[in-house]
């Protein structure tokens, strides 16, 4: 990190077990990315009515080069879990911004549609043939939408496409005609 870990402590006095938790998991986002030009930590003691507890709430700001990125106030009564959770969230976003930064953006899978065309009762799957004539297995554990019981030959479907141990699978299918948006 390029500049000194800032700690701030609001409504509450400084702790050192909860300052060396905060510095820990920040060294932690340094060696997961060493661009990391600065990271500020605010750990506030929140009041609420008595019956209801006092919750934490941590804020983290970071900067990388290019980047302002911020998690704002994770909250829970324990600092501990609500510091975890903040800076699992914070990493969750830097992940995202670095594979940006490399231009290499998420990929989602692109939908396929097909047809059922038979089911095999001693093995409780059905066969999803697409117009290329590729057949892709599933099971009522791939289905998204409806219980597989409910599917029947010639029904229209959306799949998302895998490669399986036992060939061609189709995952997340849903029925219906569905028409690219």
């Amino acid at each position: 990190m390029k500049q000194p870990l800032d700690i701030r402590f609001l409504g509450l006095e400084p702790s050192p077990a909860v300052e060396a938790a905060a510095r820990d998991k920040a060294a932690r986002l340094d060696r997961f990315f060493p661009a990391l030009m600065a990271c500020r930590v605010t750990i506030e003691l929140e009041h609420r009515h008595k019956h209801q507890g006092k919750p934490y709430a941590v804020r983290i700001d970071v900067t990388l080069p290019g980047h302002e990125l911020s998690i704002d106030r994770v909250q829970d009564e324990d600092v501990y879990v609500a510091l975890r959770d903040a800076f699992d969230a914070i990493r969750r976003r830097i992940e995202d911004t670095a594979r940006s930064m490399r231009g290499q953006e998420k990929l989602h899978p692109t939908p396929l549609r097909g047809e059922v065309v038979r089911f095999d009762d001693a093995d409780h799957c059905g066969f999803i043939r697409t117009a290329d004539g590729d057949e892709y297995w599933f099971g009522p554990e791939n289905m998204a939408d409806v219980p597989f019981e409910h599917l029947s030959i010639g029904t229209e479907v959306q799949f998302i496409p895998e490669v399986a141990a036992e060939g061609r699978q189709a995952k997340r299918v849903s029925p219906g005609k569905h028409h690219v948006g």
